[in-house]
């Protein structure tokens, strides 16, 4: 079994071309190990997967059955092309209450997905040339987006020491004059790490100062750790009003299959988004909008809080088994649900520690090639949004598979 990336070079058809953003958009691995693994499954064996980032809980109890009631027959037409406006006004709400920041509802987006409030946030506000800072390992999808509108991507090299997040020294150092945006995302898809605050507050005013856009990722905001004294994580929105932040209904809400995101914009903006998104997407899906009302009831926010609470739980098995098998984690996570893993010490790179750990073990993790340079060949993300049971036996696979490779608990050394 093999994954490998594919580019068409040559004419199809009767001589016509593909584009050349399609031609060189890079495949999303975690995505491509999964179609291996469900081709594993389907001759009978069961795969574990540790490689995408889907909570296992699906959508909360009130939320399915908002949606079975949507669906009862009555038309479900169009929302305005910004979303309903219940739904924004209860986004802002849940800002205030839960983050303690004033957020006006005009100011908020309801998308297709955190996908395409990425898609719209990056079209209006990159430019061909336009150059845009982003840590390196960070979601791959983002630098498909810039260079699809011919922005550059400016990936900063990260390490331990910074918990795999920009500080204001590594922004510093790569700013340019063509510096146009400062991406950020926090807690971390790989890495499951927050940005410092202080941190995120020096970067976001120098570059405010600059003229540049602050795009700040907080999809996982709501899967962070409270502060010691028991607060949720603090939005950015609380020392940037006018950042851009981005979020989703998918990890905290669990609702991935269903599509819908948000992001909230300054005010200026917000007529270049319109725009946008009714030519891009028209609306988000309007039974998924309304069912979502429910997502902000008390009784649904208690429930998201106990899955909070499990992932917690998970990423102490995790971490636990993990160095029982010797593979390090050299930052601890401190929200989302992955872990990013140092396979360095098994002999393997990435990449083949991921194709064999499939064939040999049937568990499914991403190579670090969908995140990273510098850690591309030395680490993974494992996803520990499974259940308990599907924890534990997958980390035995896999301290099995580490050990048949002759490094067993030596390979943390």
């Amino acid at each position: 079994m093999a994954v490998r990336d594919q580019m068409v070079e040559q004419p199809v058809g009767d001589g016509v071309r593909i584009a050349q953003r399609a031609m060189h958009a890079a495949p999303f691995y975690a995505m491509a190990f999964e179609q291996q693994a469900a081709a594993i499954e389907a001759r009978g064996d069961h795969v574990v997967r540790f490689n995408l980032g889907e909570p296992d809980f699906g959508a909360p109890a009130a939320v399915r059955e908002a949606m079975r009631t949507v669906m009862d027959g009555r038309p479900t037409s169009y929302t305005p092309a910004l979303g309903l406006r219940e739904l924004r006004e209860a986004i802002a709400t849940f800002y205030r209450e839960r983050h303690g920041v004033r957020v006006d509802p005009a100011r908020v987006v309801v998308t297709s997905g955190a996908s395409s409030a990425l898609l719209l946030a990056v079209a209006s506000v990159v430019d061909p040339g336009s150059e845009v800072i982003m840590a390196d390992p960070s979601y791959p999808c983002n630098r498909q987006l810039v260079e699809s509108f011919g922005g550059r991507v400016v990936s900063v090299e990260t390490t331990v020491a910074t918990r795999f997040q920009l500080d204001r020294d590594l922004v510093e150092g790569a700013w340019t004059k063509d510096t146009r945006v400062v991406m950020i995302a926090s807690p971390s898809n790989p890495t499951g790490t927050s940005i410092d605050y202080d941190e995120l507050t020096a970067i976001c005013e120098n570059a405010r100062a600059r003229g540049a856009w602050r795009l700040v990722d907080e999809i996982y905001l709501n899967l962070a750790d409270p502060d010691e004294n028991g607060r949720p994580a603090s939005s950015v929105l609380a020392v940037d009003p006018d950042a851009i932040v981005i979020n989703s209904f998918s990890k905290y809400f669990g609702m991935t299959g269903w599509r819908l995101g948000w992001c909230v914009v300054p005010e200026d903006l917000v007529p270049a988004l319109e725009r946008l998104a009714m030519n891009y997407f028209l609306c988000a899906s309007s039974p998924a909008q309304q069912a979502a009302l429910a997502c902000f009831t008390p009784e649904t926010l208690v429930e998201c809080e106990d899955r909070r609470a499990e992932f917690v739980a998970r990423r102490a098995i995790v971490l636990a088994e993990l160095a029982r098998i010797g593979l390090p984690v050299s930052v601890e996570p401190d929200g989302a649900f992955y872990v990013y893993v140092d396979v360095s010490g098994t002999g393997l790179g990435a990449w083949e520690f991921c194709e064999r750990a499939l064939r040999e073990a049937n568990v499914a993790i991403t190579p670090g090639k969908d995140f990273a340079t510098r850690t591309a060949e030395t680490h993974v993300r494992l996803s520990y949004a499974t259940s308990r049971d599907e924890l534990r036996e997958g980390l035995t696979r896999l301290g099995t598979f580490v050990a048949a490779l002759g490094g067993g608990s030596a390979v943390a050394g």
